[in-house]
């Protein structure tokens, strides 16, 4: 090539920039092609470990990204342009752009974390960022939230990551509580008995471990016994309307009292006291 731009007669210095300008696309078409399939191939070999989609997606353009830049400082090189300044200049670009998104960051670090770690998964009901909700789905930058009456929350990653997540399907199942009050006068066996034959009878309520009834306290019109029993995750809810609906049912035909606050008043010489 150098033979042929001597021929057309050109000076030595405009040949030698022809042909360092030259280099220089070439450097760039074929290492972004290069670059391209080296990315394409980090991302098949993180699928085939079963990294999440989204991790591997910006992992593998991330990848892209970093040797695109190293392939356009080896290309300024060969126009001599010395790297050192251009190295200094986007340590500080990177640098005023790190400050300027210091959240953006914050979210995208914690979104990572979340996907590696897996401290919850879509379909898992969840408390994370002071917010209840059925994980629809988990991004790099947000976590996307519905919540019971179906409203949709978007999340921000760095605000889960800041504080404790409750997951509350991790485990398959979860304990429902009851707490329920009879009269003074009623006796406590038969009530705790009625109770434990409701557990029987509702084979939504698991044996292992098993549920149990017991006096949780004397209030000022009734003593309270507290019910606790295990049952799947997902069928938390129903379960525990129906159970404090039987118990009722089943009190009112044993002949057990749920009482309500009373006061007894007593009149002294004309005058109404507590």
């Amino acid at each position: 090539m150098h033979d042929l731009l001597a021929r057309l007669h050109l000076s030595e210095d405009v040949i030698q920039l022809i042909t360092n300008l030259v280099s220089a696309l070439l450097i760039l078409l074929v290492g972004i092609w290069l670059a391209a399939r080296a990315a394409n191939i980090a991302q098949r070999a993180m699928r085939r470990a079963n990294l999440d989609s989204t991790l591997s997606g910006f992992l593998r353009n991330l990848i892209n990204g970093v040797l695109i830049v190293l392939l356009v400082v080896m290309a300024l090189q060969q126009l001599g342009i010395p790297s050192a300044p251009l190295i200094a200049a986007l340590s500080t670009a990177g640098l005023a752009i790190g400050l300027a998104l210091q959240g953006s960051l914050s979210n995208l670090a914690w979104g990572v974390l979340l996907i590696v770690f897996r401290p919850f998964r879509v379909g898992d009901f969840i408390h994370a960022g002071g917010i209840d909700g059925t994980v629809e789905s988990v991004n790099l930058m947000h976590t996307v939230l519905v919540l019971p009456d179906n409203r949709e929350a978007v999340v921000p990653n760095g605000k889960i990551g800041a504080d404790a997540i409750i997951n509350f399907n991790r485990r398959g199942t979860r304990r429902l509580e009851l707490k329920v009050g009879i009269g003074y006068k009623d006796d406590i066996g038969k009530a705790m008995n009625a109770v434990q034959q409701l557990f029987a009878a509702d084979p939504r309520i698991l044996r292992d471990p098993a549920p149990g009834v017991w006096t949780d306290s004397l209030g000022e019109s009734a003593v309270y016994l507290v019910v606790r029993a295990f049952v799947r995750s997902g069928d938390i809810w129903a379960t525990q309307t129906d159970l404090l609906r039987a118990i009722k049912e089943r009190f009112e035909a044993e002949g057990i009292r749920i009482p309500f606050p009373q006061r007894e008043l007593t009149v002294v010489q004309g005058r109404l006291v507590d």
